[in-house]
């Protein structure tokens, strides 16, 4: 058989592959015996959760501990018994050069020759970690089974299907030529090996529920029969997605996760998620209550409808000390998950400062994200641009900015000779569109001499032609009794100079959070506004400029 036939991750799917559910457990069309005895399971993997697979239970409470061992790289380990002598190799490797050097297998198979066959152990719970007060930690060989299935089994069908198989038939040791295999399993492991089993004759099998599906695919995992878990994955997408679910798929041990058949699950769900909590505030306290791997998912999307980017990073620092109280913990959990959700340079220059000061992040991290957040600032648009488009490929969109409710800002401040500030307000052509009939957008909040300012573009109704148009306005936030008095002025770039023209000044002292402005700054109606032709959209962007200046 040529090795490439039983590659466990080469597999096209079911889809491709012939129907031998005529020959499952037929002597007729068999060559070996494989006895299944079926142990009690562990007292560490039982739960009192009903309806809650014993399998995924396992893989949510594991997570992270498996995630350690597979850092480390720790290959499967066989030990094959004879006369008392024990022998260590990696899992079922021979010298033909089948091992598959990109799995990180965790099983622990235990081969013992004897007169009737091979006696495999097969750990499917990878329990590599060690316990020095539980003796239910032991091999599972010294259980006694509560029954032994026995089942035909074709070994050219299963090697076909199963790397793991292929290599316990074909590794030229005298166990592959055991006519009898006896695998013992744990008794919440039944219903998914034989799940399993029937699949690689049949491209079928009867789990219909989310977690008995993932049960299989837990087991197809262990089997190496990367058919089953694309099959499987093909199954969960398309059952009905909950968040429980969601999470459910996002908490499978690490090394399910990262195989290649399971991608298109792990992404279905990070694209659940992502949608389910977009208005982040309106759920606030469900997201709160996400474990890392839903709040992952919910703020790397670039459609998260939220006030600004500020409002990002300060509901990431809440929930990261809300799940991690620990200052270590929650250090080591920003730098390795967590800092890369935030777009710092999509942040105003006021929270910037605040992350130099925040205790929650390692100094030297927070100031190289800082200045490499201020660096972009000060870049020339077309440089920004140029940077955005480089990383444009990249897993985490630093750059781009999100829906955000307030948009974004670029604000220059004067102290001398006079208290004033320039501020930079870019708008899409879409966004524009969007305002239509009397929508409004905001931007973030800046600041004038210690008092916070605000720009608003409204689609509005010209009081004396009866048509719809363009309308820019500037809002103090502070309300109560002060009293502020600026000289502004509205400026927009304009073809074919594409240099900044006034088109509004004048002079207004603030009371009460009032805000004041001009509906209709081009002087146009709506539709010669947003026109193709249009003189006040270069590539596609509106850009306003607004001055202003504390009026002694």
């Amino acid at each position: 058989m040529d090795t490439h036939i039983c590659s466990g991750r080469g597999s096209n799917g079911s889809g491709t592959q012939s129907d031998y559910g005529f020959a499952f457990d037929d002597s007729n069309f068999s060559d070996r015996v494989l006895m299944i005895e079926v142990v009690p399971d562990l007292p560490e993997l039982k739960t009192e959760e009903e309806g809650l697979s014993l399998v995924v239970d396992w893989a949510r409470k594991r997570k992270r501990r498996r995630e350690e061992i597979n850092r480390r790289g720790n290959d499967a380990n066989v030990v094959v018994q004879r006369d008392e002598q024990v022998v260590n190799c990696t899992a079922l490797e021979m010298e033909d050069g089948l091992a598959d050097d990109e799995r990180e297998e965790e099983a622990v198979v235990m081969l013992e020759e004897s007169c009737s066959g091979i006696v495999m152990t097969t750990n499917l719970f990878g329990d590599d970690e060690e316990s020095e007060n539980d003796d239910s930690s032991t091999d599972m060989g010294s259980s006694n089974p509560l029954r032994v299935r026995t089942l035909h089994i074709s070994s050219p069908i299963l090697a076909a299907k199963s790397r793991f198989f292929y290599k316990l038939f074909s590794n030229g040791m005298k166990e592959s030529e055991q006519r009898n295999i006896t695998i013992q399993i744990h008794a919440s492991e039944e219903a998914a090996l034989m799940d399993l089993l029937n699949f690689m004759y049949s491209n079928t099998f009867s789990a219909t529920t989310p977690t008995a599906v993932l049960d299989v695919m837990m087991v197809a995992d262990k089997f190496e029969v990367a058919s089953c878990m694309k099959y499987c994955s093909h199954l969960l997408r398309n059952l009905r997605m909950t968040t429980e679910s969601a999470l459910l798929y996002l908490d499978l041990p690490f090394n399910i996760l990262v195989a290649d058949e399971v991608q298109l699950l792990t992404d279905a769900a990070k694209q659940f998620l992502a949608q389910r909590f977009k208005d982040i505030t309106k759920f606030q306290e469900d997201v709160l209550s996400l474990p890392l791997s839903g709040i992952e998912a919910v703020l790397s999307s670039d459609n998260l409808q939220i006030a600004s980017e500020d409002a990002v990073f300060d509901f990431l620092l809440k929930w990261a000390r809300m799940h991690y109280p620990k200052l270590e913990e929650r250090r080591e959990v920003w730098s390795s998950h967590l800092l890369h959700l935030i777009r710092f340079p999509c942040m105003t220059c006021r929270k910037l400062k605040k992350v130099m000061t925040c205790n929650d992040f390692d100094p030297k991290v927070a100031s190289k994200l800082v200045f490499e957040a201020l660096f972009y600032k000060a870049e020339a648009p077309y440089r920004q641009r140029s940077i955005a488009a480089e990383a444009g490929n990249a897993l985490y969109h630093r750059y781009v900015e999100r829906a955000y409710k307030y948009r974004p800002i670029k604000a220059l401040e004067f102290e001398t000779p006079h208290q004033q500030c320039v501020i930079y307000l870019d708008l899409k052509r879409d966004e524009c569109a969007s305002l239509f009939p009397a929508g409004r957008v905001y931007s973030q909040a800046f600041h004038l001499a210690g008092q916070g300012f605000f720009l608003s573009a409204h689609c509005n109704m010209d009081r004396q032609s009866a048509f719809h148009c363009f309308g820019l306005f500037l809002g103090m936030q502070e309300k109560g009794s002060v009293s502020f008095a600026v000289d502004y002025e509205f400026a927009a770039r304009i073809s074919p100079g594409e240099e900044y023209v006034s088109k509004y000044k004048g002079d207004y002292t603030f009371t009460s959070g009032k805000a004041v402005g001009y509906r209709n700054l081009f002087g146009v109606a709506w539709t010669p506004f947003l026109s193709e032709d249009s003189l006040f959209f270069i590539n596609g962007i509106l850009h306003l400029r607004a001055e202003l200046r504390v009026r002694e």
